[in-house]
């Protein structure tokens, strides 16, 4: 049920399924939850502004229910995202947000 949606200006990135599996295994491994359950998007070439400039900026969603860390997590996702995407770290903003297992659905069926 972990998911993380990244939104980014750039585009095309060259390496996105790369991107996508080590977003996912990151995911797997600071939420202690099954990687069979993470879920992946991402956005190119999403018109953004980021300090009142173009400049090459990402937005990023990560939903949980529980074992959301968001210290530990901002810090190793922004280096994740800037060694491959080449946005600089101070241009990431990362959300987090931690869901009710009554409001996340999987199979016909809700967590909670």
């Amino acid at each position: 049920m972990p998911l993380i949606h990244l939104k980014t200006s750039n585009g095309p990135i060259s390496n996105s399924e790369n991107l996508l599996n080590l977003l996912s295994q990151k995911l797997s491994e600071l939420t202690g939850k099954p990687e069979q359950y993470v879920m992946t998007l991402l956005q190119e070439n999403v018109p953004m502004t980021f300090g009142g400039t173009v400049d090459p900026c990402c937005y990023v969603e990560i939903k949980s229910i529980g074992s959301l860390h968001p210290r530990e997590m901002t810090e190793s996702f922004c280096n994740l995202i800037a060694s491959q995407t080449g946005i600089p770290k101070n241009r990431i903003y990362i959300c987090f947000e931690d869901k009710d297992p009554k409001q996340w659905g999987f199979n016909g069926q809700t967590f909670g």
